[in-house]
């Protein structure tokens, strides 16, 4: 018995792996569509769909998909700051460190979702 305890213990974080890459992806893709277009509520709509989708499928501790995901964006517009002759106003770079709050909400409101519907379905 101790050992399926130990090994549920040890393949929880590795199967976590996957869905930290797949937020990375969407969270640099949110950043790349925020250098290039520069609309801030369409760069929170892609921040907020895929920590929602991630929050739902991986819900204990929410907010690790907000920090994966909403950090790309300002990390991509730095990057696109300092290596791509695209040189943004201070507003811009400011703004980018928005798109933690639709990350937040969607993480933590893909939990909620999930457990309400664990509680309709009847699984513990």
């Amino acid at each position: 018995m101790e050992a399926n305890d130990q090994l549920a213990k040890a393949k929880g974080p590795a199967s976590d792996r996957w869905f930290y890459a797949l937020a990375a992806v969407l969270g640099i893709f949110a950043g790349w569509v925020d250098v290039m277009l520069g609309d801030l509520l369409f760069t929170a709509l892609l921040v907020l769909a895929p920590s929602m989708l991630i929050g739902a499928l991986r819900p204990a501790r929410a907010w690790r998909w907000t920090i994966v995901v909403g950090a790309c964006v300002p990390v991509a517009d730095l990057l696109a700051n300092l290596m791509w002759a695209h040189k943004m106003e201070r507003a811009q770079v400011y703004e980018s460190f928005l798109a933690f709050l639709p990350a937040l909400v969607g993480a933590y409101g893909g939990a909620f979702m999930r457990e309400v519907i664990n509680n309709v379905l009847g699984h513990p």
